[in-house]
């Protein structure tokens, strides 16, 4: 008999333990041993959270070159049916070679279960009559688990599931995130309740008042922004460094609808617009996408949401200032231009009715859609299409971690009909598929892609930019790092070509995430080594790094609601000189709804205790020395990037954290 040696990991993660039976096969390229049952000296405690157990499986003759193992566990009479998360098997052949198999996932059944060896495989490298059945009947059952649906029309398809439970479990939360979640979702509303704010349908009547909204403790970036939240230079730097870093661009030439004269920006001639936007010093935020549409009705009263035109320019001691706001798109007798000369209501209310607009744009369009909805699609097109063996499946399943979860939860308390959004924020509703739909139109491939997209908004040299400083060090460091695993994997353009898994994710994305629209600019296929590593670098940092940048922040700079309000109450100032405090907080959102958004705020800006940093894979899927070794070398490189940004930082007054790679998370999790 020739033995060989069975190494069996269970994962070390909250009820990862199985009290039952555990049977495995070894399948390779000459036959198959019988199905054995695992028997050890440790006894029960051989497969629970954390254990490394051993065994012995003989086998009358060699097996040759193993292709797969097969696993299934079966409930004793004591111990009912329970659910078991394996790691991984090692096996050590009687030749002394070592093949490792990757599992990580949820065995919940007594059902066999088939796993490939770890080595990476595209679809036409699999020669051996068993590897290509097995990968068929996974991705037969892939496709069955990861279908899509259609949440609404005109907007990216997500996953097709009746709930949380009914996903695989492979995708969802862990015991820790679904517990921590739960708690603190319910965590800040609750401490809001008992101060009796939560259900009051009535105006602040001081502006000091709000601070009681502060459900938990505030942070040193919450407190800077209540005490500089009307300030010009604070407003200005928002739109480089604030939780929306992507509206802001270089104005080349002054839209057509938007008649700022020198007269208004530089009124003691010291310059003219048509010499500062020649030296490239004025800038532009067109909140375009917002016009016309239908603004939210909260507590019977209709509310109001702008689609403003600010313009900003660089001052000589390179601060971003605001110098003219235009409330409407259309310019009118009834629209005034809003400038820092005005009363200080006047220009207090055109910038409240700015960074409200602003909530809504960053909201739907650069956070919600442009991370988790596209990056939902990106998780189930992987999942449908790759079978575990392919490298593209390793190197980005570890970007997919919870966030079909976590989408599902989105749609459901942030947009459904009743979610917060829906009821709380002036683009609930109707408006609010108007913005998503509108904004997937505005969806262009170089637009998520940050050295395409700093350059073609023209910042390449704005000074104070440290969302775009980070943006593409982080981009840069990722890009490195897949160039090396994917080259190591595919030599030349024609493997590319001829990966039929690769076409159908990247012809899946395009169709269900771009909804086939040729002017986004996203690829149907995929032809060379480069365009591969381009798309890919840009679908991880975009789970990533940007959605780290326009999420972590929301509560730091969103907590103080005046300074990003969730809606408005009255319509803005038709004219100059009426503005009032008073005026002001009657327009500012009721404390039921501000309470409201700001306990969501809380929840979308918390840490979860199994957070997983960009780069750490906790789950080794690559077997091969040369990409372990490349994961190796991305992590010390990453490090390296992270204590140059807390250095940097340590000069800031208002230090840029969110890009940090020890602060951002490896997927969209929250």
């Amino acid at each position: 008999m020739l033995d060989y040696e069975v190494t069996v990991y269970t994962a070390n993660r909250a009820v990862a333990t199985t009290l039952n039976n555990v049977y495995i096969k070894l399948v390779g390229t000459k036959g198959e041993n019988e199905r054995k049952l695992l028997l050890s000296l440790k006894g029960a405690s051989a497969f629970v959270r954390g254990a490394v157990a051993s065994f012995t499986v003989s086998s009358p003759k060699s097996l040759g070159k193993l292709v797969l193992v097969e696993l299934d566990k079966q409930p004793l009479l004591l111990f009912p049916e329970d659910s078991w998360f394996p790691a991984k098997v090692e096996v050590k052949s009687p030749e002394g070679d070592i093949y490792n198999f990757p599992i990580y996932r949820w065995i919940t059944d007594s059902k066999v279960h088939r796993f490939r060896e770890g080595t990476a495989l595209k679809g036409f490298e699999d020669n051996h009559h068993l590897g290509r059945d097995s990968r068929e009947q996974e991705l037969k059952q892939r496709q069955k688990d990861y279908g899509w649906d259609v949440y609404v029309e005109g907007i990216p398809h997500c996953i097709k599931v009746d709930g949380p439970l009914s996903l695989p479990a492979e995708v969802r939360f862990s015991f820790t995130k679904q517990t921590e979640f739960l708690f603190t979702a319910n965590t800040g509303l609750a401490e809001l309740k008992l101060k009796g704010l939560a259900d009051k349908k009535t105006n602040w009547t001081n502006i000091d008042d709000i601070s009681r909204v502060f459900c938990c403790k505030q942070t040193d970036i919450s407190d800077y922004v209540q005490q500089h939240w009307k300030e010009d230079a604070f407003f200005g730097y928002q739109f480089l460094n604030g939780i929306n870093p992507m509206l802001i661009r270089r104005c080349t030439i002054l839209p057509g609808n938007f008649p700022v004269t020198d007269k208004m920006v530089f009124p003691d001639g010291c310059c003219s617009l048509a010499e500062e936007i020649k030296k490239g010093n004025i800038f532009l935020c067109d909140y375009k996408q917002m016009d016309g549409v239908k603004a939210n009705t909260i507590n019977d009263e209709k509310q109001y949401l702008m689609a403003p035109l600010v313009l900003l320019h660089k001052a000589p001691d390179d601060k971003l200032m605001p110098i003219a706001i235009q409330l409407k798109q259309k310019p009118a007798e009834d629209n005034p231009i809003f400038l820092p000369s005005d009363s200080k209501y006047d220009w207090l209310m055109a910038k409240i009715f700015v960074r409200s607009a602003d909530f809504s744009e960053h909201q739907l369009n650069v956070h919600l859609l442009r991370t988790h909805l596209l990056a939902e699609v990106f998780a189930v097109s992987l999942l449908s299409n790759m079978p575990m063996v392919h490298p593209l499946y390793k190197l980005l399943i570890p970007h997919t971690r919870y966030t079909l979860q976590i989408n599902f939860l989105a749609r459901k308390r942030l947009i459904s009909e009743e979610g917060v959004f829906t009821k709380f924020s002036a683009s609930g509703g109707e408006g609010m598929m108007t913005i998503l739909r509108r904004s997937l139109s505005s969806v262009t491939y170089s637009s998520l892609c940050v050295p395409e997209d700093i350059a073609e908004r023209g910042l390449k040299d704005v000074p104070n930019f440290y969302y775009r400083d980070d943006a593409l060090r982080v981009w840069d460091t990722i890009n490195r790092f897949v160039r090396g695993i994917l080259s190591y994997y595919y030599k030349t353009n024609a493997e590319v070509q001829q990966d039929s898994e690769l076409q159908k994710w990247i012809l899946d994305i395009y169709e269900h995430g771009f909804l086939s629209q040729p002017r986004s600019g996203i690829p149907q296929k995929l032809t060379t080594v480069d365009e591969l590593i381009k798309f890919v670098t840009m679908v991880i940092f975009t789970g990533s790094g940007q959605h780290a940048a326009v999420n972590s922040g929301q509560f730091d700079f969103g907590s103080w609601m005046p300074n990003t309000p969730i809606s408005l109450q009255l319509p803005p100032p038709t004219k100059k000189g009426e503005a009032t405090e008073k005026t002001m907080l009657k327009t500012l959102p009721d404390v039921n709804t501000t309470v409201q958004g700001m306990a969501t705020l809380w929840l979308l800006s918390q840490k979860s205790s199994d957070f997983v940093p960009l780069g750490q894979y906790p789950e080794n899927h690559f077997s091969e020395e040369t990409p372990r070794q490349m994961i190796e070398n991305f992590q010390k490189e990453l490090a390296a990037l992270s204590a140059a940004i807390k250095e940097r930082n340590k000069s800031l007054e208002v230090p840029y954290i969110y890009l940090d790679p020890e602060e951002v998370e490896n997927s969209v999790a929250i």
